[in-house]
């Protein structure tokens, strides 16, 4: 109602925009929320019966077009969805938001190294996908009746657009597809997202030129020049100076901005902005989405939960919207006259059959299998939305006729209804190979992995030799894997009993000398970037939380250098922040003794031998990560011991079969995380230590020269003191080397 008086209000002025009317949102809500419902009901139920979802949305569109829904009740179909330009554009932003935003989202999902690696077979795949289907289709247009041009004096510029038409691929379907049927990390399917984005930037290419030779009616050669230049110029500067921008942009908003929702807004906002320049350009704007994805993708800043986030929201509300809206163009009844079906029957049988041969061929030579080149054929072969795109233009132009813009959305459509199952039939008999299982299992393993998902560790420091070996510590874990590490001194705001000049002087020699410790301790390795910053408060811990809110994947602490009191179990900053941290924390507790200086620098800790404690949890797994990480680059040896408490002597007898059986448990737990450690390139061993845990743990450790313990905990909580558990605690304070506690939040 308000609306609506506000365009009643706003009629009587002049020289002001009207604000959407009242009819026209109405609509809109109604068409979004019809479309989503169909879409993905049928998403669903494609799903149930093994397709994927993309075919239950493609036709929802239809079955809401006036193929179905028009045909059974004209009128109300005519109500929801008017033949209305305005209506038309508003489900078209949001359509287009859809293609720009599955681009994104695929982006993010592509491994760029190894599209490169391939990318001698995606360029062939994709010459061959474009140059087979535009001769045929070019032959095809000079060889169809004049009832199917709009000018038939304009043959050679509606052979031309057929030919572009026929060249084209839906990398929107094309993406979709792949993450329905889990395909998109595997080597197919990355060589299919690099042929299809370069099919597609060549096809946008012959598209802006055959339009501005249906606009102009000579060709003009300025017209290709600019396109081609435009699109490699664009890739140029993307994948060079481009990819550093975005990865400041993405670091300087994580440290002054910080969470989750300012690293999707940043994405989308540069996404878009791409999108916006390739358009601009005459190139296609979901190009530019694409790569600014890719380009976020490779940035360490940019938070896989927003990648996540983005993903929900792509699947859930806006593909499923884009793909509904393409289908509401068919109408299937105008396809029903003779002379129609039969030309459509053929002008399909062509696009199909050129597109298949080409990407065979190319597949081919570019040493891919039989079964692998029929599944690019397949694959290459989804016309989708981007044809409709195609067919509206050429229609726009005047080189289409209504009847030959059916044709091609028929063509589109179905073509995108074949790629699924022909997709599915094709790769179930790829057989992966050595490498590429190799590639996938180690994937598997690092999106299952602890220490391959830290990549950023902030380290709080104010000297000591605790946090010098937390450093040593995280200097060996750099050089195994690429992490950014962010070095902070915590300065306190609260008044001393000191001159100002003093004060002064005192802070900034502790500041200095407490990171530059720290630096020199972990002795990082080339390309890894060390960040130091110096921050004030009134309390420390607070300083340290809040800064750790700005998507820190770890905390690494230093205990305290002196004996903490009863109310703490290191110290009480140490404790609060672990009680509170938003990520897991490493407290390493060294037992060195305190060099001259709380700054002073200590000696470069050799480690030969690393223990791990484990009880088979997933929190001790990630201890096996942590020691086999350090272990891999230090060369020492990692023991993981489980200790099985012995029973009474008086029910020896009675729990024997009991004792056997914790026994093949234990060892199998200890093989479990063995392989864990060995697949990070550590020697490992594993010992089964019978009696009381703490006792075996710090006996063996004195009789094996243990030089490091790492252990693992969930926090309990115990008002004001961190609490892992008496053992861990017992282990912490009797233990004659340094120990690393590692807790999850």
């Amino acid at each position: 109602m308000v609306i609506h008086l506000l365009s009643v209000a706003q009629t009587t002025s002049n020289g002001l925009i009207k604000p959407l009317g009242h009819h026209e949102l109405l609509l809109v809500l109604l068409e979004l929320s019809l479309l989503l419902l169909v879409a993905r009901g049928l998403g669903e139920l494609m799903r149930r019966i093994n397709q994927p979802p993309v075919v239950g949305e493609l036709l929802a569109g239809v079955l809401l077009g006036p193929s179905l829904f028009g045909w059974l009740l004209p009128n109300l179909q005519a109500q929801i969805f008017p033949h209305s330009q305005v209506q038309s554009d508003l489900l078209s932003v949001i359509s287009w938001l859809g293609v720009l935003f599955l681009l994104i989202v695929t982006g993010l999902e592509t491994d760029l190294k190894l599209i490169i690696r391939k990318g001698k077979t995606a360029l062939l795949i994709s010459l061959g996908g474009i140059v087979v289907p535009f001769i045929t289709g070019f032959g095809l247009g000079w060889l169809l009746p004049e009832t199917f041009l709009a000018e038939p004096s304009k043959r050679l510029v509606f052979s031309l657009f057929i030919a572009t038409a026929m060249s084209i691929s839906a990398v929107p379907v094309i993406a979709k597809v792949l993450m329905d049927l889990n395909l998109i990390r595997r080597d197919i399917g990355q060589v299919t997202l690099a042929a299809g984005m370069t099919d597609d930037t060549i096809g946008w290419i012959l598209l802006s030129v055959v339009s501005g030779l249906a606009s102009s009616g000579q060709f003009n050669f300025s017209t290709v020049f600019h396109s081609v230049s435009a699109a490699i110029l664009f890739l140029a500067i993307a994948f060079t100076i481009g990819r550093t921008v975005v990865d400041q942009i993405l670091r300087w908003a994580d440290d002054y901005i910080g969470g989750m929702t300012t690293s999707l807004s940043i994405v989308v906002i540069l996404a878009l902005a791409a999108a916006a320049l390739t358009h601009a350009l005459g190139l296609e704007a979901a190009l530019g989405a694409f790569v600014m994805g890719i380009l976020a993708g490779q940035s360490r800043r940019f938070s896989s939960q927003a990648g996540h986030t983005l993903e929900v929201i792509t699947a859930g509300f806006l593909a499923p919207i884009f793909f509904a809206t393409a289908g509401l163009k068919v109408n299937l009844l105008t396809l029903f006259v003779p002379q129609t079906l039969i030309f459509g029957l053929v002008v399909l049988a062509v696009a199909c059959i050129g597109k298949f041969i080409g990407a065979y061929m190319g597949s081919r030579v570019g040493g891919l299998s039989h079964w692998e080149a029929l599944a690019m054929g397949s694959g290459m072969n989804a016309r989708g939305a981007m044809e409709i795109v195609v067919a509206t233009i050429g229609l726009s132009l005047g080189v289409l006729n209504p009847q030959m813009y059916s044709i091609i959305v028929m063509v589109a459509i179905v073509t995108s209804l074949m790629a699924p199952p022909l997709l599915r039939w094709s790769l179930s008999k790829v057989v992966i190979g050595e490498e590429e299982a190799q590639r996938l299992e180690q994937e598997e393993q690092a999106s299952r992995s602890f220490i391959k998902q830290i990549h950023r560790i902030l380290i709080p420091t104010s000297g000591g030799s605790n946090i010098q070996l937390a450093a040593q510590l995280v200097g060996y874990i750099a050089h195994q894997n690429p992490i950014e590490v962010t070095a902070l001194y915590v300065q306190s705001d609260k008044p001393l009993q000191k001159t100002s000049r003093q004060l002064t002087k005192a802070k900034n020699f502790t500041d200095k000398q407490a990171l530059a410790a720290v630096e020199a301790e972990m002795q990082l390795p080339a390309g890894i970037t060390l960040q130091t910053k110096t921050l004030a408060g009134r309390s420390k811990a607070e300083v340290i939380l809040t800064e750790a809110q700005k998507n820190y994947d770890l905390i690494v602490l230093g205990a305290s250098e002196r004996l903490p009191s009863k109310e703490a179990l290191f110290n009480l900053l140490v404790d609060r922040v672990v009680q509170e941290a938003p990520c897991p924390t490493m407290v390493v507790k060294s037992h060195l003794p305190l060099p001259q200086g709380d700054s002073c620098t200590i000696a470069q800790q050799q480690l030969k031998h690393i223990l791990v404690p484990t009880i088979g949890t997933e929190s001790s797994k990630y201890a096996v990560e942590v020691a086999s990480t350090i272990a891999a680059q230090t060369g020492a040896l990692v023991t993981i011991v489980n200790v099985i408490n012995v029973p009474q002597v008086e029910y020896i007898v009675y729990e024997q079969r009991s004792f056997d059986t914790a026994r093949e448990i234990s060892h199998d737990l200890l093989e479990q995380q063995a392989a864990i450690g060995r697949s990070l390139g550590a020697d490992v061993k594993i010992n089964i230590l019978h009696g009381n845990p703490e006792r075996e743990i710090l006996t063996f450790a004195q009789i094996h020269a243990v030089d490091l313990i790492v252990l693992a905990s969930n926090i309990r909580m115990v008002t004001g003191r961190a609490f892992f558990g008496h053992r861990v605690d017992a282990i912490l304070s009797k233990a004659q080397c340094p120990v690393a506690t590692i807790t999850i939040p």
